[in-house]
């Protein structure tokens, strides 16, 4: 957490970070039950002119540049706020992959929630730094 705290205020001056949780559902003994209960609660924070990024081991492996070049046009295309979703225990519904703009792999790896966080944020400070030229990329 501490790792995500230091990269959230580094990029407050860029760009205001609002990190929501959606509730977990309780397993009962149906996966697809809980991927889609959790599905509808994530679905239901996004906003119509939001840009919504599924995280997914399945999604499109990006770059740096490509992740950065992500950012830029969320931002320079009039999104209110670029929406990363990243799923529960058991993953997320097809339905939040469905109605993602975007697809995204931060692995070919399966990571728990904690550490995709962490590689999120420092992956966001990273492409901020890039676009506004601050010496952080190598």
């Amino acid at each position: 957490d501490r790792a995500v705290a230091d990269y959230a205020r580094r990029m407050k001056r860029w760009w205001g970070i609002d990190e929501q949780a959606v509730k977990h559902e309780r397993f009962q003994g149906d996966i697809p039950a809980v991927r889609a209960a959790e599905g509808e609660r994530l679905l239901g924070q996004v906003k119509p002119r939001d840009w919504l990024v599924a995280l997914d081991e399945r999604g499109e492996a990006l770059s740096t540049q490509g992740f950065t070049q992500l950012v830029d046009d969320a931002r320079m295309g009039g999104a209110t706020a670029l929406v990363f979703a990243l799923g529960g225990a058991y993953g997320l519904d097809p339905s939040v992959r469905d109605e993602a703009r975007r697809v995204v792999r931060l692995s070919s790896m399966v990571l728990n929630h904690e550490v995709a966080r962490v590689v999120l944020y420092e992956q966001l400070y990273r492409a901020f730094a890039i676009l506004h030229g601050v010496p952080y990329h190598h």
